[in-house]
C-alpha cells in the first residue's frame, strides 16, 4: 500500500487507525516516523514518503515518534492473509527466529538459500531479515525498559541484542532516546506496577474486536491444568524456547490486557508473538466483514456482532493432537480426553495463582504412548499415534510458516484424518483465513436456519462469495446456535 501516494496521504490526514501497520509516514523535514494516525498536526504532503515497515523507516534514519509510538502498531494484517514466502518469513521473524537461529536458519525453514530471502524481503518490505529482527528486538527492549525493574544489561540480553553496547546505541538510534531515559519517561506516567516477576503490557489491535466468540471459544473448550477461565482473564501455559510461561489476557475496550510471567525473559518476544496469534490480533476486522456483508444471509449476523476474530493455538501440534481427540464427541469429552494426557505425560509447573498445573506435552513426550492406555476407539488410537509420531519426527510440521496446502496434502494422507479435522487445523492451528467447514454439525445447522444450502459440496460451492475469509464466515455462523462457544464466561 506504500507506494500509493494518494490512499496514504488520505488516511494520514484523516488518521485512519485501520491503516496503522499497513505503512508507516516517515517526515523528511524532522526525520521522524509516525503511524498514520498519530495525533500531532499532519506534515505538509511535500514533506511526507511512506514505507512498508518500520525496519526500512530506521534503515533510512528516521526515529520513531515519541508520540504516537509506531513501534506498537498492530502488525500488517498482510502477513497472516497470505502464504507466499515473504508473509511465512515475517510470521517467522516475528516469532524471533532470526534471533535464535539466524538468516540461514531462517531460508533452511522456508528451503530457499539466504540470498533469496534476502532479495524478497528487500523488495517488499525495504529491509532485509537482518534489519527487520534488529526492529523487533527494539520494541521488545522497549517493553522490558519501560514494563519491568530488570537491570538494563540483563534486559540487553533478554532482547536478544549480542552486547550492552550494541543495545545501546540501537535503542538511542531508534527512539532518540537512551535506555534510562525511557525507563524515566515510563515512570512518571500512568502504568500500575506490576507484580514481581511479571511484565504487563498492552497488545493493541484493530477495531472493532468482538470478545464473545474470541474468549467464549477459548474458555469452553480450555484444557484444565493447562488452561482456566479466572476473573475475566483467560489464563494458560506456554511452552517456550528458554522455559515456560503463564500468561493472562484481558479483553478491554480499545486493546487486550496481557501479563505474563516467563521462567526466562529472552522468551518475551515469542510469547507476545504467541498471543497476537492466538487472538487473530493482526487481522483486518473492516476488510473482512465488508467482504462477508455482501452477502444478504450473512449481513445480519456480521451487523449483530462484528469484528469477530478466529480463536487460533499457541501450538501448532498441540492443537493437532487436541483436534484428533475432539473428533465426533462433545466439547466436554474432548476436554476430559486431553486432560487425561496432560496428567499423564504434561509437565508439571508452579502457578502462584492456583489452577494452572502442567506444560501441554510435547509429542516427544507423546511418541511412546501405550495406545492401549487410551480411553478411545481403536481406530482413532491409530490416529493419534501416527500424528504424534509424524510429529516428533519432524515429518509433519504446524504452524504459522508452513505451507497451507502443502499441510493439507500431508494430514489428509494420515489415517483418520477426514475433511474437518484438516480444515479446522488448517484454520486455528495454521491460520488459513480461507479455512472452511462444510461438515461441521454447527455450520449444518446454521446453514438450514439461514436458507443456505446444507449439502458440504453445494455449501462450499455457495461461499465461494466469502473468499478469503471462509474462516471468519465460521466464525459467524457458529454464532446461530446458542452454545458456549459464543459468550464469554459470567
Amino acid at each position: 500500500m506504500h507506494t500509493d501516494t494518494e490512499r496514504c496521504v488520505r488516511a494520514v490526514q484523516s488518521k485512519d487507525a485501520r491503516f496503522d501497520g499497513w505503512f508507516f509516514t516517515a517526515v523528511l523535514t524532522t526525520r521522524i516516523y509516525c503511524r498514520p494516525s498519530c495525533p500531532v498536526v499532519p506534515p505538509k504532503v511535500r514533506n511526507m514518503t511512506f514505507y512498508p515497515s518500520a525496519a526500512a523507516c530506521q534503515q533510512a534514519g528516521f526515529r520513531a515518534c515519541k508520540r504516537c509510538r509506531p513501534d506498537t502498531s498492530p502488525g500488517s494484517p498482510e502477513w497472516n492473509a497470505r502464504a507466499d514466502s515473504v508473509a511465512r518469513a515475517m510470521r517467522l521473524i516475528r516469532d524471533g527466529v532470526v534471533d535464535r537461529e539466524g538468516v540461514p536458519g531462517l531460508a533452511s525453514r522456508l528451503g530457499y538459500s539466504a540470498r533469496q530471502i534476502e532479495r524478497q524481503l528487500l523488495a517488499e518490505l525495504g529491509a532485509g531479515p537482518l534489519a527487520l529482527a534488529r526492529a523487533q528486538r527494539a520494541q521488545t527492549a522497549r517493553l522490558l525498559i519501560e514494563t519491568t525493574t530488570l537491570p538494563l544489561a540483563e534486559v540487553a540480553f533478554a532482547a536478544g541484542f549480542s552486547s550492552v553496547r550494541t543495545f545501546n546505541e540501537t535503542v538511542r538510534e531508534v527512539f532518540a532516546l537512551a535506555p534510562g531515559e525511557l525507563r524515566t519517561r515510563a515512570a512518571r506516567g500512568p502504568l500500575a506496577p506490576a507484580a514481581p516477576g511479571v511484565i504487563a503490557l498492552r497488545l493493541p489491535y484493530r477495531a472493532p474486536l468482538n470478545p464473545s466468540n474470541l474468549f467464549g471459544h477459548l474458555a469452553a473448550t480450555a484444557v484444565p491444568g493447562i488452561e482456566e477461565w479466572r476473573d475475566g482473564a483467560y489464563r494458560r501455559t506456554l511452552t517456550l524456547p528458554y522455559g515456560h510461561g503463564i500468561v493472562a489476557l484481558t479483553p478491554q475496550p480499545d486493546h487486550i490486557a496481557c501479563r505474563l510471567s516467563l521462567t526466562d525473559p529472552r522468551d518475551l518476544t515469542q510469547a507476545i508473538s504467541r498471543c497476537r496469534w492466538l487472538l487473530d490480533l493482526d487481522a483486518d476486522p473492516v476488510a473482512v466483514d465488508s467482504q462477508l456483508r455482501t452477502d444478504p444471509l450473512l449481513a445480519p449476523l456480521v451487523d449483530a456482532g462484528p469484528g469477530r476474530r478466529v480463536p487460533r493455538t499457541v501450538d501448532g501440534a498441540e492443537f493437532a493432537v487436541r483436534a484428533v481427540l475432539g473428533q465426533q464427541v462433545s466439547t466436554a469429552a474432548a476436554r476430559t480426553h486431553a486432560a487425561r494426557l496432560v496428567n499423564a505425560h504434561g509437565v508439571p509447573v508452579e502457578d502462584p495463582e492456583g489452577g494452572l498445573t502442567h506444560l501441554f506435552p510435547a509429542p516427544q513426550a507423546l511418541a511412546g504412548l501405550d495406545p492401549e492406555s487410551l480411553a478411545l476407539p481403536r481406530t482413532r488410537r491409530t490416529t493419534l499415534t501416527t500424528l504424534v509420531a509424524a510429529l516428533a519426527d519432524g515429518t509433519l510440521r504446524l504452524g504459522p510458516d508452513t505451507d497451507w496446502e502443502r499441510t493439507r496434502a500431508e494430514l489428509s494422507a494420515l489415517p483418520g484424518f477426514g475433511p474437518w479435522t484438516v480444515e479446522v487445523i488448517a484454520m486455528r492451528a495454521l491460520g488459513d483465513p480461507n479455512a472452511f467447514l462444510p461438515t461441521d454439525l454447527g455450520i449444518r445447522r446454521a446453514a438450514e436456519r439461514l436458507g443456505l444450502p446444507a449439502t458440504p459440496a453445494v455449501l462450499t460451492a455457495r461461499a465461494a462469495d466469502w473468499r478469503p475469509w471462509r474462516a471468519y464466515a465460521v466464525q459467524y455462523l457458529w454464532t446461530v446456535d446458542d452454545h458456549p462457544i459464543n459468550h464469554l464466561p459470567a
